[in-house]
């Protein structure tokens, strides 16, 4: 018998066929023995829906208030799965968030957890009850409502199996694991059998959108073992958990495609110490996010400084680098926002040698011309026109014959 925290995603929930189904899955597991924790989101449609409604009271939203509305979501959701369940012959109990307990800071909108409480949960457990949690949500240690932002409910679920020390957090979503690439991009695209947490955590920051990062970094700092699967077919999914030392693991896991991507370059500014600080401190201070950064130091003495900045922020971040260019007296400032960012991700980059050569040779091979250049232990990412993204991603599919991964 194992403890297993199961996380079901909006689409999952979507309806009420869809919750009967996924009580259904619920009951098969109980029945073979399996203690169950459920974690699940609103229905797909309703959090949009609750936003719009809160914006024809008041713009900008007041943050607390917020809060109080968007927690209805998820609480819906597992008033309904306990009704299913119980109506199946599976005992079942909802918890809130605050009923947990799950106790955050005091961010609103954007909350973190501090610490859950699990001994109520655990007497429920032991009592043979399926707990139905809500995800995205607990309360501060002056019991206001708050909501964990984007990817909360993924967070919960992991945050639930390191409190409770499950055997596996399982995340069931639309896909039925992690490819090796967006499969509507490369139709040979593979589903791993498992990715460490360090792959998992790039390939989340670069653009894939199978699971969050922070939902990850927690899942990694309490080791819970994770493992990806379809809400809506059967299948072994793909894990991802701690690297596996006694095997030697391919060179390159996957690649990710980021299309939310806009580069801003200054040219011509004098350089001297602390010139990097006062060209990004007035972006930082305007909480625009900074990606990639290359700084080159010319025959004149003077520095050109190109960075990537997500697309939305594109033309904020450029009005201030226009007053940046004024202040520092440098020659001229252009921007580009139909970039994209193409990356190799793969732990076995530490033992082979000769990754980044392949990717370029098989990206000049294509006449794709290379923005940017940058690199981590193991990854390797490049910006290029947007009109080359996809079809770079496939040549480097190709590349590294990733149609021959790993699948279970």
């Amino acid at each position: 018998m194992a403890l297993i925290v199961q996380k079901y995603g909006g689409t999952s929930v979507g309806s009420v066929e869809r919750i009967k189904l996924v009580a259904a899955k619920i009951a098969k597991e109980v029945n073979a023995g399996h203690q169950i924790v459920v974690v699940v989101s609103a229905m797909s449609g309703q959090t949009n829906r609750l936003i719009e409604l809160a914006k024809q009271i008041h713009e900008p939203i007041d943050p607390r208030e917020y809060d109080v509305m968007m927690a209805t979501g998820e609480q819906v959701t597992i008033a309904l799965l306990s009704m299913a369940l119980n109506n199946i012959g599976c005992r079942a109990k909802s918890y809130t968030g605050p009923q947990v307990a799950i106790t955050t800071d005091s961010a609103h909108m954007k909350a973190r957890i501090t610490h859950i409480e699990a001994d109520k949960v655990k007497q429920d457990l032991a009592a043979g009850y399926v707990l139905v949690v809500a995800g995205f949500q607990g309360a501060d240690a002056d019991g206001n409502l708050t909501t964990l932002g984007r990817g909360g409910s993924d967070t919960t679920a992991v945050a639930m199996a390191a409190a409770l020390h499950a055997s596996e957090c399982q995340i069931f979503t639309d896909v039925d694991g992690v490819y090796t690439t967006d499969p509507r991009i490369e139709e040979r695209a593979r589903r791993l059998e498992s990715v460490t947490f360090e792959e998992m955590l790039e390939l989340a920051s670069l653009g894939s959108k199978v699971l969050q990062i922070r939902a990850v970094e927690f899942a990694g700092k309490y080791s819970v073992p994770l493992r990806v699967l379809s809400s809506f077919e059967d299948g072994p999914g793909t894990l991802i958990s701690f690297e596996d030392k006694t095997m030697e693991r391919p060179k390159i896991a996957g690649i990710a495609l980021n299309k939310d991507e806009a580069k801003l370059t200054i040219v011509g500014v004098p350089d001297r110490p602390g010139v990097a600080h006062e060209i990004l401190g007035p972006v930082s201070e305007a909480n625009i996010e900074i990606d990639m950064i290359v700084q080159n130091i010319t025959e004149d003495d003077t520095t050109d400084f190109t960075f990537t900045v997500h697309k939305n922020d594109y033309e904020k971040a450029l009005g201030i680098m226009k007053n940046t260019a004024e202040r520092l007296q440098a020659r001229d400032v252009s921007g580009d926002d139909r970039i994209v960012k193409v990356s190799v991700v793969g732990v076995g980059m530490r033992s082979h040698a000769g990754i980044a050569n392949t990717m370029f040779e098989a990206l000049a091979n294509e006449k794709i011309n290379i923005r940017m250049i940058s690199t981590s232990e193991i990854k390797i990412s490049v910006v290029v026109n947007e009109r080359y993204g996809e079809l770079a991603v496939r040549t480097l599919h190709e590349a590294f014959e990733l149609e021959n991964a790993n699948i279970s």
